[in-house]
């Protein structure tokens, strides 16, 4: 369920990526490399949801190139509409760290269904896509309590559109799941992006 936990999550990234391809004026598309990327849990010790590992390679990771991942974690309760999600983004600069605000569903931002944020990626109906499909992993809600793992796996990044200010610097993202107002689960992912921007 950490792996549904880090997927929600990610997606959630992703969805603000997908969104900032509809303005025009706040979007450039370039090549990028990630580099120092790491992560933590950062909920409670009694939060049900739980990423357990995360593996990826190569660092720096290079957009568009090949991806490999793994990744397992478990949820001791079912995850279920609404299932909502509060992203805070941060880019480090002069020192400090700056929270960017939610701008046009990029940022720091409050989604209150991340089970609908799936839904709009990965139609309702269509297969999960590979290798999650492979091995019995679901993308869309409700995710059933248990455990899940992703054995390693490679994976394309295509070019990608990203708003103008995604763009040369360090960052950290935190990601809390929750339902009916208790947090589900916590994830904290900081890297760093030099593009040819």
């Amino acid at each position: 369920m950490k792996n549904c936990i880090a997927a929600v999550i990610t997606l959630c990234i992703v969805m603000q990526v997908n969104d900032a391809l509809d303005f025009d004026k706040t979007r450039t598309a370039y090549s990028a490399k990630i580099f120092g990327f790491s992560w933590e849990n950062c909920g409670k010790p009694d939060d049900p949801a739980v990423l357990k590992t995360l593996a990826l390679s190569p660092d720096p990771i290079t957009v568009p190139g090949d991806l490999t991942a793994s990744a397992s974690g478990n949820t001791t309760v079912e995850l279920a509409a609404p299932l909502a999600v509060n992203v805070t983004l941060e880019k480090e600069v002069a020192g400090f760290w700056v929270k960017v605000p939610c701008l046009e569903e990029i940022g720091s931002c409050h989604y209150t269904d991340g089970c609908e944020l799936l839904n709009q990626l990965i139609p309702p109906g269509q297969d999960c896509p590979e290798p999650l499909h492979t091995y019995g992993i679901p993308c869309h809600c409700p995710f059933k309590a248990g455990v899940y793992a992703l054995p390693e796996s490679d994976f394309y990044l295509p070019d990608i559109d990203l708003p103008y200010w995604l763009t040369n610097g360090h960052y950290r993202v935190q990601g809390v799941l929750g339902a009916m107002g208790k947090e589900l689960g916590c994830l904290k992912i900081i890297f760093s992006v030099h593009s040819n921007n």
